[in-house]
């Protein structure tokens, strides 16, 4: 899975928002923020990965455990898919 095209992070005065750009504007009015591990997750998600990677991959810059990193990234990868944020590979 991978964030679909169109959208934008950006760091503002110490917020991180994703952005809607082009015709995601018409889609997708408004815009979301997230925190720092959101942030690092979704510059993950510009590429194609797993959700074993994306856990791993939190694993390796945060001081987190297992179970913990798969939980959070569960909750994350639904929200962005609730928000029709990611395309799924096929």
């Amino acid at each position: 899975m991978k964030i679909k095209d169109g959208f934008m992070l950006r760091q503002i005065v110490g917020t991180w928002l994703v952005v809607p750009v082009g015709e995601r504007v018409v889609d997708f009015n408004g815009m979301i923020t997230l925190s720092d591990t959101g942030a690092f997750l979704w510059k993950q998600l510009q590429e194609e990965k797993t959700a074993g990677e994306l856990i791993d991959l939190l694993m390796g810059e945060y001081e987190v455990e297992r179970e913990t990193a798969k939980a959070d990234i569960e909750e994350f990868l639904d929200e962005l898919k609730n928000r029709g944020l990611i395309e799924q590979q096929a």
